[in-house]
């Protein structure tokens, strides 16, 4: 498993994920997006985005969009983008991120702390305020100093063996292809 900057080619996969997650895609951009992907299967497994708000008097960042598909969540995954979105903020010199998020205890293990609405970016208020009257009632601000940032032991370990959970699919039978399992004829006439 491992996390690369997202692709071109990636743009449908990520808004498909997005909307089924029900997850802001405001100002969609794919080369903004991270996604963590199975180094055997080269199946996708989760992703996120770093979104820089500029203003005339400050320049800051955005950890958003982060989601992790069903079959590979409590396996690390989400730590893994998260990592590398702070990652991608420290190369571009950012000292604090944000994340406006209605699952503030997820970020929490990593080092983000509840702030109030008052101590965000007015850039970031109003961005609140859109969360909120759209994809996310709940959403709270959060900050984290990127110095600060930690990923769990647990969370690390578990991303090194990440697998996805198989779905148990039903065992295919003859009628599934149209035959009649008694004759061995096929049961829908094609002429």
């Amino acid at each position: 498993m491992y996390v690369r900057d997202a692709k071109n080619r990636e743009e449908v996969w990520l808004l498909d994920r997005i909307e089924e997650m029900g997850l802001d895609e405001t100002a969609f951009r794919s080369r903004d997006y991270v996604i963590a992907i199975d180094e055997e299967t080269n199946e996708k497994a989760g992703f996120g985005r770093i979104r820089i708000h500029k203003t005339d008097e400050e320049t800051v960042c955005e950890l958003t969009s982060i989601g992790v598909l069903e079959a590979w969540r409590g396996q690390g995954v989400g730590a893994h983008v998260v990592e590398r979105l702070v990652q991608k903020a420290s190369d571009q010199d950012f000292e604090v991120v944000y994340s406006l998020t209605d699952q503030p205890e997820y970020l929490a293990q990593f080092g983000f702390e509840a702030i109030d609405e008052s101590a965000l970016p007015e850039k970031l208020r109003d961005r609140l305020t859109e969360k909120r009257e759209g994809v996310q009632p709940d959403a709270v601000p959060t900050r984290l100093r990127v110095e600060d940032f930690q990923v769990p032991a647990g969370r690390r370990e578990a991303f090194k063996t990440a697998d996805a959970e198989e779905d148990d699919e039903p065992t295919e039978s003859p009628e599934d292809f149209g035959i009649d399992p008694d004759e061995a004829t096929y049961k829908y006439d094609t002429s």
